[in-house]
């Protein structure tokens, strides 16, 4: 009889344990997919692609300009995914996208906290890019029925150049730096091309979603195609690396990832894990400077 009552309890008990673990992994998805959904990462991916500019350079660390970037990131890129869906359902929003929309405010307050520390000068030069992302969500051509997004090939292209200038551009000149250093302008061609390469995982995803329409380079040239481009414009990349490099550490590093995202883009198929581009391809950048910080504190 007491060894019945023994396993009965025991059996509650793993039970309790057995709920426990659910409710701790539940958890942590539902805070794994608002980390995702309100763009934290990928404005972390931003963030740290300042902060490798800022280590190629030789840039003093300016927290008000990074942090303007990072949570102007949150604030546009939350913009661009959720204005028609906010515009056109504001009374039936669910939960989840309510929140979003209260953190996205949050971090267009921390945004304008941020801006008010800067030059003058340095907003105008983050202007024409700030301006890019609106306009990639807001319809403003054939009769405000089309935005930039809906432009055959324009999508990429728009985005490369927003993070390129973003996080190569205006921190050198926000740190006054000459940009007819030749050096600058082949980090900023290397940066569009690898966050050309770093989209297209996104696109092989989005290909059975996009409307026909949109005109993605897979729609257009095929899945198979799509990766040899990206194999072209990363080898491209890679040469230009060594133009850029001030160390062979630094170089080192670039290799690694180099191959890294050369894996990235030859696993990509339609049929992706959920968070195989919006997580870990996303997570790239922040693992890069995060290794060229172990290296720059030797």
């Amino acid at each position: 009889m007491i060894l019945i009552k023994k396993d009965i309890l025991l059996t509650k008990y793993l039970g309790y344990k057995h709920i426990d673990y659910f409710c701790v992994m539940s958890m942590l998805k539902k805070l794994l997919d608002f980390y995702l959904n309100a763009s934290i990462h990928v404005a972390l991916a931003v963030y740290s692609f300042v902060r490798i500019t800022e280590l190629y350079f030789g840039l003093p660390y300016n927290e008000a300009l990074d942090y303007f970037i990072f949570y102007g990131t949150i604030t546009g890129y939350n913009f661009v995914k959720y204005f028609g869906v906010a515009k056109f359902h504001h009374r039936s929003l669910t939960t989840k996208l309510k929140s979003i929309q209260v953190f996205s405010f949050i971090c267009f307050l921390l945004m304008c906290y941020y801006a008010l520390q800067l030059p003058l000068a340095t907003l105008l030069w983050y202007l024409p890019f700030g301006a890019l992302t609106i306009l990639y969500a807001v319809p403003f051509l054939s009769g405000f029925q089309k935005n930039l997004r809906n432009i055959s090939y324009l999508k990429i292209v728009i985005v490369a150049l927003v993070w390129a200038g973003v996080t190569v551009m205006v921190p050198v000149l926000d740190a006054e730096q000459a940009i007819e250093n030749p050096v600058v302008w082949y980090l900023f061609l290397q940066r569009f091309l690898l966050v050309c390469v770093l989209i297209l995982p996104f696109d092989i995803r989005d290909l059975q979603f996009d409307a026909i329409s949109l005109q993605t380079i897979p729609q257009k040239i095929g899945v198979e195609k799509t990766k040899k481009l990206g194999y072209v414009l990363l080898m491209i990349s890679g040469v230009l690396e060594f133009v850029i490099s001030p160390s062979s550490d630094v170089k080192n590093v670039f290799i690694l990832f180099f191959f890294v995202i050369l894996f990235f883009i030859m696993r990509a198929k339609i049929t992706q894990t959920k968070y195989y581009s919006s997580f870990w391809v996303e997570l790239i950048p922040v693992l890069w400077w995060i290794s060229l910080l172990g290296i720059d504190s030797f």
